[in-house]
């Protein structure tokens, strides 16, 4: 990464370290995109710019440990959704499913299957092959800092297409293969999205025997498991044992524990971690603070619809014999890709959808667009899926607050929005995740300490990331920087109105000079890849 030049002094400021220890006031050095020192307030005698932070705090910048922006830091210069919130690194590859490695023949799936949470992408932007091009292409220059997960759905689609079975030995030999190619270009772990096709037909033991390929590179699983509703607390367990059998770190991603049963009893969570804790298994986890979820919206169709790929699928959708069984798993039975669960027809609010003629379903429930088109409402729910062609995304409501309060708590919380910033009326939370924590958890409710918040921000996840030069305020780290007005910082984002920046976020610096400006983007792409640091240095 190339230094900048700029030399400056953040005057009179409250430190807040990144470890969760107390803030404390001091005068933070800058130079040659480091922190060089921190002095007591007027005590530093550095040249360059000396900026009044009185009554301001500065921290390390926030690290978004779960993000869908693989496409938006690449096409969005301003990237205004997160950048005004302080994010200064992203972790992308989430949740099994990316856009690298593939062929060309998995790149226009994978395109297809995730334009409701991306979009279509034109050709030029998806002209990277492996996780190598796809964070050389970040090094051209983005909005903000980006590291990569190996997606491990997209690497099961590249070696075995859409197939429900077993891999063969042969076929898990070349996913290991390329799975550890990954790691050495640059990738920190690996994601998996176990209700979503293709990753949800593989079993623990193909699981097992990648984890162990990313641990021996120094990295980190990061599951999407496989089920978030009743079957949560067994869908941990078989997490906790591929850690346990491969010895790789678990980073249990969006852990919010929302079924009904389950309500008010978060403690059965934590007290399995602290089990596993004493067993020695490496666990953390993250969470953002809502109650909804977002996704595409044929996520939840049961996976034998998406075998042999998405032209199958849409030829399912359209016979009479395959559309009867999939009314009855989505009304009474229950399909894997929701969890085993019915669909909750009313909890389901269409987020996007890309067809003119569609456009006013946007901001319905999937109870109200069945009678706004005089269908029954499982099908009207696939019609609308089959006339979008896969493209149309949605909210999910439903949670548990007493238990995103309770699991928030935990001495390895951190923050991952989960954000998906594409869509007519996408989820608040890519526009409001990190600054709600600081304003409304923090500040307002005190459910943790501000010191507290930023440590889940930064600290924390630059640890769980292998990082030894970021997440903390201390001299020698990359000063990736924001000041941000405790007394103010705040979400603005709604569900009905998702697009609205953060306020309280005064200035933010990649590398030492300056992505936000006095509450402005300044229009710089100061953002580069960070790389596996077994492998890369990342200075």
């Amino acid at each position: 990464m190339t230094m900048t030049s700029r030399s400056f002094v953040l005057q009179n400021a409250l430190v807040l370290d990144g470890t969760g220890k107390p803030g404390y006031h001091g005068d933070v050095v800058v130079a040659e995109g480091l922190i060089q020192e921190i002095s007591s307030p007027g005590k530093a005698k550095a040249l360059g710019e000396h900026i009044d932070s009185t009554g301001l705090a500065v921290s390390s910048g926030f690290i978004d440990m779960h993000s869908h922006s693989d496409l938006a830091v690449l096409q969005d210069r301003e990237y205004l959704a997160k950048t005004t919130q302080g994010v200064t690194l992203e972790v992308v590859g989430q949740d099994g499913l990316g856009y690298a490695p593939v062929s060309v023949e998995t790149r226009e799936e994978l395109a297809q299957q995730l334009a409701g949470w991306n979009g279509q992408p034109d050709k030029d932007t998806l002209n990277f092959s492996s996780v190598g091009n796809y964070l050389d292409r970040i090094d051209q220059g983005a909005a903000v800092n980006v590291a990569t997960l190996v997606p491990h759905g997209t690497l099961r689609l590249l070696v075995m297409g859409a197939a429900d079975r077993h891999a063969t030995a042969d076929e898990l030999k070349e996913m290991t293969s390329i799975a550890e190619i990954s790691m050495r270009e640059g990738a920190l772990g690996m994601s998996t999205g176990l209700t979503y096709a293709p990753a949800i037909y593989a079993h623990d033991d193909e699981l097992v025997a990648l984890c162990r390929a990313v641990a021996n590179h120094g990295g980190y699983y990061a599951p999407h498991h496989r089920n978030y509703r009743e079957g949560f607390l067994e869908a941990v367990d078989e997490c906790l044992d591929i850690a346990r059998e491969s010895g790789c770190p678990l980073h249990l991603t969006h852990c919010h524990m929302s079924a009904t049963k389950y309500a008010g009893r978060a403690d059965l969570l934590l007290e399995k971690l602290a089990r596993a804790e004493k067993d020695k298994v490496d666990v953390s986890l993250d969470t953002y603070p809502y109650l909804a979820g977002m996704t595409y919206l044929h996520a939840l169709f049961p996976s034998w619809i998406f075998e042999g790929g998405l032209e199958k699928a849409e030829g399912r959708l359209k016979n009479s014999d395959a559309r009867s069984r999939l009314f009855h798993e989505l009304k009474i039975e229950g399909t894997d890709g929701n969890h085993g669960a019915p669909i909750p027809w009313p909890a389901i609010t269409i987020a996007h959808t890309s067809r003119p003629a569609n456009a006013g379903a946007v901001g319905m429930n999937l109870e109200q667009y069945a009678k706004s088109v005089g269908k029954d409402v499982a099908e009207a729910y696939v019609d609308l899926i089959v006339d979008e062609n896969f493209g149309a995304s949605c909210v999910i409501f439903g949670g548990n607050e007493e238990n995103v309060r309770a699991i928030m708590q935990h001495e390895k919380h951190m923050i991952g929005s989960d954000g998906i910033l594409f869509g007519k009326r996408p989820h608040p939370r890519a526009w409001g995740c990190f600054t709600r924590i600081l304003g409304v958890y923090a500040r307002e409710e005190g459910v943790i300490s501000m010191e507290g918040a930023v440590a889940r921000m930064t600290g924390r996840p630059a640890t769980r990331l292998g990082l030894t030069n970021r997440g903390f305020v201390r001299p020698g780290q990359v000063a990736d920087l924001v000041v941000f007005d405790p007394a103010t910082v705040l979400d603005k984002s709604t569900y009905e109105q998702p697009r609205e920046p953060s306020v309280g976020i005064e200035s933010v610096f990649i590398s030492g000079d300056y992505v936000i400006k006095d509450r402005q983007r300044t229009g710089q792409l100061l953002g580069r890849s960070v790389r596996n640091p077994k492998h890369w240095s990342n200075s």
